[in-house]
C-alpha cells in the first residue's frame, strides 16, 4: 500500500461534506463484517447474540441497529387489572399496539363521566337540604334550623368525599398502561446495561397506607421491568458479568419461558407479597463485554446463548488496504454528521485520523477499530476548530487535538518523566556499570487503545553470597508474579553466558522509582544487560534504552507497547533504542519523534550487548561470550519470593542438586 498521504492525494475527496453515509444503521458499522454477518441472521431468525470485543469496537451499535433486520411483526401492548378476586394476584392482559391507550382513555373517561353525575346529584342533595333549611328557618324564625341544615350538609359532603384523601373508587378500577406502542412503531430497542433487579425484571411499589381505605391498589404499583419493554424487540445488556447470579438465572427463566411474572423485589416492601400473572417477554437478548464477561456470567446462561444463537469476538484491527482507508474516511464523516455541531474534515485532517488509526492499531499493515476513542480524536480537533471560528478542520488541529486529547495515562506519565529527570533518576548521557535504562508502559488498560511509555531505570550489583550454601538473585521494586518469573529466567541466561560458578554471589537487581509496581516480562533484557556489566564490571552507555523479552535460550522476544516506548525514550533525550527485531514492523512513531532516536533491532543477548556495551572490556567480553558453552554451575533462588521453594517443581530441584 502507498503511504496515506499519496493514497489521499488520489481520492475524490476535498471535505467530508461530499461523502454519503450509509441510511441503515448496520452500514454504518466499520471493520466488523463478520460480526454484522451473523447479526443480520440471527435478527431474521431471533436467534440471541453475545458480543465479546475490546472497548469502543461496536457491540452497542450493531445491537442497536439489529432491530432493523428483526421481522415485521405486530407489537403488544401490555395491561394489568385488579383481580376482584384476589387484590395481590393483578391480571395481565395483550392487546395490539395502540388499543392499550385507547383502552385505558376510554375507560379513565368513563370514570371522569360517572365522577361527574355523582358530583351533580351530590350538588343537587346538598342544595335541597341547605335550601329546605333556610326556608324552613325563614317561616318558623328558628335560625338553628339553618345552622344545623347547613351542618347536615357539610357532614354528607365530607362523608361522601372521605376527605378527598381517598382515590375514587372508578379510578381504582382503571388498568394500568404497562407497556405502550402505537402503531407503525420498529421493534424496541432497550438498554439495560447495569439494571438493578427491579429495573431490569419489573418490580412492584411499596404502598406506605396499606389500610384504613387509604391505600393503592395493587395493580396501580405494578413496574414493567426492562425484559416486559423489550417484549418483540431487542434487549441489550452490556458489561453482563455485572448483573448478580439472582439475576441472570431469573434472565434465563424469561428466555426459555418468554414470560415472567412481576412481583416486589424487596422482601421488605409492601410489594413482596404482591405476583402478578405471567407478563410476556419475547425479546432477542444481546449481551456484551470484554473477555473477562465470560467468566462473570452463569453457565446455564451462557449455554442458552450458545444453544439457541451466536457467540461473536468483535475484531479490534483490520487490514491496512484501499477498501478500509476507505471505510476510515466514511467513519470521520459519519462522526461529523452524528455529533452536529464541529465542521467538515479536510483531506490533511482525515491523513492525520487514519495515520492515528495506523498507531493506535501497533502493528505494521493494520488499522485500529476501537473507534470509539478516534471519534474523541474527531470531535476534539472539531472543538478546536469551532473555537477559532474556522469552517473547515485542517491537519493542524488534528496534531493539536492529539495533545489535548491525551489520555490520563499519558499525561501522568509526562508528568513522571519530567520530575525524574528533574531529580536525575536516570541519565542521558556518558557510561556507568550495572546501571541501564529499561523501556515500560504505565497501565496497559484494556480500555484503551493507546499505551503510555515510561523509562524504567535497572540498577544491578554483585556482593559476596550472604549464605554459604547459595548464591541469590535479589529483586525489589515491587515485583509481580510475571516479572518475578523473569528474572528467574535471567538466572538460567546468566549461568549459559557468563560460565562460572556464582554459587558464592548474590545478585542485587532494583528497579528504581517503581512504587506502583511493575508487571510483565519485557525488561527481562534489561535486567540481564545490567547484571552482566555489574559482574564483569563493563560498563554501558546511558543515552540508549531497551525493551524485550529474554528466553532462556538467549534469544530476545517481541512484546509490546513498542511504538510508545519508543517516543517515551525519544521524549527523554536517549539517542538510541533496542528493541526485539520481530518488533520492527510495529514500529509507527510519530512524524516529530523521527531522526531524533536510533532505532536499533536485535534478536540474541549477545547484540543486546554489542550495542550497549561500553569501554575497553567490551571486546574481551564479547570473545568470551562466543566461545562458551551453556553450563549450569550452581543453583540461584530468587530471595523475594520464597514460597516458590515449596513448590514441587523447586523441590525436585532440590533433590536433582543433592544427587
Amino acid at each position: 500500500m502507498p503511504s496515506i498521504e499519496e493514497w489521499m492525494e488520489k481520492q475524490d475527496v476535498e471535505t467530508t461534506d461530499n461523502i454519503e453515509i450509509p441510511e441503515l444503521l448496520m452500514d454504518q458499522v466499520i471493520g466488523q463484517e463478520h460480526a454484522v454477518s451473523v447479526v443480520r441472521q440471527a435478527a431474521r431468525q431471533k436467534r440471541h447474540v453475545m458480543l465479546i470485543g475490546d472497548p469502543g469496537t461496536g457491540k452497542s451499535m450493531i445491537a442497536r441497529a439489529m432491530t432493523e433486520f428483526l421481522p415485521k411483526e405486530e407489537l403488544q401492548d401490555i395491561l394489568v387489572y385488579p383481580n376482584p378476586d384476589d387484590p395481590n394476584t393483578p391480571l395481565i392482559r395483550v392487546v395490539p399496539a395502540g388499543k392499550g391507550k385507547e383502552i385505558v382513555d376510554s375507560m379513565r373517561a368513563e370514570a371522569r363521566k360517572r365522577e361527574q353525575q355523582q358530583s351533580q346529584m351530590m350538588a343537587t342533595i346538598l342544595a335541597l337540604i341547605v335550601g329546605g333549611a333556610i326556608i324552613a328557618a325563614i317561616f318558623t324564625g328558628d335560625l338553628t334550623i339553618a345552622l344545623f341544615g347547613i351542618i347536615a350538609a357539610a357532614m354528607i359532603y365530607l362523608i361522601g368525599t372521605r376527605g378527598g384523601m381517598i382515590q375514587k373508587r372508578e379510578e381504582k378500577e382503571i388498568p394500568k398502561l404497562l407497556v405502550s406502542h402505537d402503531k407503525g412503531d420498529s421493534p424496541p430497542f432497550i438498554d439495560a446495561t447495569a439494571a438493578h433487579s427491579g429495573a431490569l425484571l419489573g418490580d412492584v411499589r411499596h404502598d406506605p397506607f396499606q389500610a384504613g381505605g387509604l391505600e393503592t391498589p395493587a395493580h396501580l404499583r405494578v413496574e414493567a421491568g426492562a425484559i416486559h419493554k423489550a417484549h418483540k424487540g431487542v434487549l441489550y445488556i452490556d458489561e453482563i458479568n455485572t448483573l448478580s447470579l439472582p439475576s441472570q438465572q431469573h434472565l434465563l427463566t424469561a428466555i426459555q419461558e418468554k414470560e415472567f411474572q412481576i412481583t416486589g423485589q424487596s422482601e421488605r416492601s409492601s410489594g413482596a407479597m404482591v405476583k402478578t400473572e405471567n407478563v410476556p417477554c419475547d425479546f432477542i437478548l444481546v449481551c456484551a463485554g470484554n473477555l473477562d464477561a465470560v467468566e462473570g456470567m452463569h453457565p446455564a446462561l451462557r449455554s442458552r446463548i450458545r444453544g439457541y444463537g451466536y457467540e461473536i469476538y468483535m475484531n479490534n484491527n483490520m487490514d491496512d488496504n484501499e477498501e478500509n482507508r476507505k471505510k476510515l474516511v466514511r467513519f470521520v464523516a459519519q462522526e461529523v454528521s452524528k455529533d452536529k455541531k464541529i465542521p467538515h474534515f479536510d483531506k490533511g485532517a482525515i491523513t492525520e485520523i487514519i495515520r492515528e488509526a495506523q498507531r493506535r492499531a501497533g502493528q505494521k499493515g493494520k488499522l485500529s477499530l476501537r473507534l470509539r476513542e478516534l471519534g474523541g480524536l474527531v470531535r476534539v480537533a472539531g472543538d478546536l476548530a469551532v473555537s477559532e471560528g474556522k469552517d473547515i478542520v485542517t491537519a493542524e488541529y488534528v496534531i493539536r487535538a492529539k495533545e489535548v486529547a491525551r489520555s490520563l495515562e499519558q499525561q501522568v506519565a509526562d508528568r513522571y518523566l519530567k520530575r525524574r529527570r528533574a531529580y536525575q533518576s536516570f541519565k542521558t548521557s556518558g557510561t556507568e556499570i550495572g546501571t541501564v535504562n529499561g523501556l515500560a508502559v504505565m497501565s496497559a488498560d484494556p480500555s484503551m487503545s493507546e499505551f503510555s511509555g515510561l523509562i524504567l531505570p535497572i540498577v544491578a550489583e554483585v556482593t559476596p553470597a550472604g549464605s554459604k550454601s547459595e548464591g541469590k538473585i535479589i529483586a525489589t521494586g515491587r515485583l509481580g508474579d510475571i516479572a518475578k518469573e523473569a528474572v528467574q529466567n535471567v538466572s538460567a541466561i546468566l549461568k549459559k553466558y557468563m560460565g562460572k560458578d556464582i554459587s558464592k554471589r548474590d545478585i542485587h537487581i532494583q528497579f528504581v522509582g517503581t512504587y506502583e509496581g511493575v508487571e510483565g516480562d519485557s525488561a527481562s533484557v534489561a535486567v540481564a544487560t545490567a547484571v552482566i556489566s555489574a559482574m564483569e564490571n563493563v560498563p554501558l552507555y546511558q543515552d540508549m534504552a531497551m525493551t524485550g523479552s529474554l528466553s532462556v535460550h538467549g534469544a530476545v522476544l517481541p512484546v509490546g507497547g513498542v511504538t510508545a516506548k519508543i517516543e517515551a525514550a525519544a521524549k527523554a533525550g536517549l539517542k538510541r533504542v533496542l528493541i526485539p527485531k520481530a518488533n520492527m514492523q510495529d514500529v509507527l512513531i510519530e512524524e516529530k519523534y523521527k531522526g531524533k532516536i536510533e532505532i536499533i533491532p536485535v534478536e540474541t543477548l549477545r547484540d543486546v550487548l554489542e550495542n550497549a556495551l561500553a569501554g575497553k572490556g567490551k571486546k574481551n567480553l564479547l570473545k568470551k561470550l562466543e566461545r562458551l558453552q551453556p553450563s549450569v554451575v550452581s543453583k540461584v533462588d530468587l530471595d523475594s519470593e520464597k514460597s516458590a521453594s515449596k513448590m514441587p517443581s523447586r523441590k525436585r530441584k532440590k533433590d536433582m542438586g543433592a544427587n
